[in-house]
């Protein structure tokens, strides 16, 4: 009696710790990008550009890099599988899909909808998650990279704030899109030069 209570209990317990497992979106990888993203309008805070991140900053997440990790440098991704690869990266939550393509955010048929359901926003959604609002040096997009008073396991990949990529991070953080405008508002095709996210080169200034 008292084994088949204990088993009984023990089997209860599994019950309840799957049940919570689901509740905070357990299955597949709990650190890997959600299957769909839901980021309405409207929200607290102001957005960053997505604009902006699929074609400036989702490169530099591909590039490869020269790191240095314990005084020896080498060449990586930063979506390499041993990083940040939203499939096998061991990288921390910021997780990237090495194969997202980019919508041109131009064509009506590319709604906000549309979009949220690509890689692409699932790799903007989680960048942005590392960002802290128009502070380049408390966001973990650049700190880590950077070693700035943090640890980086993947080492240091930017040799300094002058480096073209950092620039690139830096000018993003800094220009969020105005308040009250979601992350597609058109106020953010200025971040290019000429004005055209298709076209116009990136922006650092």
């Amino acid at each position: 009696m008292t084994f088949a209570f204990h088993r009984a209990a023990a089997a209860a317990a599994a019950l309840s710790a799957l049940a919570l497992v689901a509740s905070c979106g357990g299955g597949g990888n709990p650190l890997g990008n959600p299957s769909s993203i839901n980021n309405p309008a409207g929200a607290v805070g102001q957005r960053l550009s997505y604009a902006y991140f699929q074609k400036c900053i989702n490169p530099i997440f591909l590039a490869a890099l020269p790191i240095t990790h314990n005084g020896v440098t080498t060449t990586n991704t930063c979506a390499g599988s041993g990083c940040h690869d939203t499939v096998s990266g061991t990288g921390g939550a910021f997780r990237i899909a090495t194969g997202a393509t980019a919508l041109d955010v131009t064509d009506p048929a590319n709604t906000p909808d549309v979009i949220r359901l690509t890689d692409m926003y699932k790799n903007f959604y989680s960048a942005q998650g590392e960002v802290v609002e128009g502070s380049t040096t408390q966001s973990r997009l650049l700190a880590k990279p950077l070693l700035l008073n943090i640890l980086h396991g993947g080492g240091q990949i930017f040799e300094n704030e002058q480096d073209a990529n950092v620039r690139l991070i830096k000018y993003w953080i800094s220009n969020p899109v105005p308040a009250g405008q979601d992350e597609f508002s058109t106020a953010t095709y200025n971040m290019f030069t000429p004005a055209d996210p298709n076209t116009g080169a990136c922006n650092t200034q």
